[in-house]
């Protein structure tokens, strides 16, 4: 499977990890199965590690991804998205994602390292 997620309900964190030639198909799945999943409920922050991710996604398959994250967002409130993405490529189309989705976060950021990304979670839970 190109997309697999876990919740940690005591950090209230979702963590995706996308590996492979990750398709549309596979990301719309991944929503409907957070819009069932009874952990995924109240306010959540995400981790979103696309760095094994094999096939970028286009231009018009990012506004279907938001319009996904919008359906789930009645269930959920997302706070936190720290997204990692070391290729050149999937960096820029992760910060037009985190561009065409800010709307549905507290803040999104995209790193190049998955510690970079930890340590931006864990210093605003600090502050909290």
């Amino acid at each position: 499977m190109a997309v697999t997620y876990s919740i940690d309900p005591d950090r209230k964190l979702i963590h995706t990890i996308c590996c492979g030639p990750l398709t549309l198909g596979e990301v719309v799945d991944h929503f409907r199965a957070l819009s069932t999943d009874p952990l995924c409920v109240g306010d959540l922050d995400v981790l979103l590690d696309v760095d094994r991710a094999e096939k970028f996604p286009e231009v018009s398959e990012l506004g279907s991804v938001v319009t996904e994250v919008a359906k789930v967002s009645h269930k959920v409130r997302f706070g936190l998205c720290a997204i990692i993405a070391s290729n050149v490529t999937m960096f820029g189309m992760m910060r037009m994602f985190e561009v065409l989705a800010g709307r549905y976060f507290r803040a999104i950021r995209v790193f190049r390292k998955a510690s970079q990304a930890q340590e931006w979670l864990d210093s605003h839970h600090l502050r909290a």
